[in-house]
């Protein structure tokens, strides 16, 4: 495909990933999630200040804005690794970084999914175990989705051995735990939100 196909492909991935569904479906509750609770737009945050089917539809849609570009890119368009792998980076960006945000956005966790179950769907149901368990065994949303995407690329490079995939995988888990800093700086001073109480 031409160059100029491809820049048009990220430049409409970037776009989808930059959908606040969060913020849009919170103001359709009458409600602004970025001045309420955590300020976060993803479905943590919606969850706990509009309600768990408020949540879970932000989840779904977050998690397909991660999926549906590196799925067609991977096996519609038989795009080639590296730039499959590019395609999945730009997706957590646009969501992380959000155009219609002022470049401000969510953690990219649901998206980061999204884009792991269209590389690999073995390593994305590890990466959900993973998750699970630690989400179950601490209540913190927060330290599961950090240690989950953590170890993400690695058991990507294990499993797959495909370097772009790899590579790609370890950037966003680069830039979701950078957007939960100040949720690392709450766990470490014991003042972070548990999503679920022991």
């Amino acid at each position: 495909m031409a160059v100029s196909m491809k820049i048009a492909y990220l430049i409409i991935t970037y776009l989808i990933g930059s959908i606040p569904f969060g913020y849009v479906i919170g103001k359709l509750f009458g409600k602004d999630v970025t001045k309420e609770g955590s300020g976060n737009i993803g479905a943590t945050n919606v969850t706990r200040t509009i309600g768990k089917k408020a949540g879970a539809l932000v989840l779904v849609l977050d998690l397909l804005k991660g999926f549906l570009p590196v799925f067609f890119a991977k096996n519609y368009f038989h795009f080639e690794p590296k730039f499959i792998g590019l395609v999945a980076v730009m997706a957590v960006i646009g969501h992380c970084f959000s155009i219609f945000m002022k470049f401000k956005g969510g953690k990219g966790v649901a998206t980061g999914f999204g884009v792991l179950i269209a590389l690999s769907a073995k390593v994305a149901l590890i990466t959900f175990i993973l998750w699970l368990g630690v989400f179950l065994a601490t209540g913190y949303v927060s330290l599961a989705s950090i240690i989950a995407t953590s170890f993400s690329w690695v058991m990507l490079g294990i499993i797959e051995q495909n370097l772009y995939y790899t590579w790609a995988a370890l950037i966003i888990s680069l830039i979701i735990v950078m957007k939960h800093s100040s949720n690392i700086e709450r766990l470490m001073k014991g003042t972070e939100s548990r999503f679920i109480y022991k």
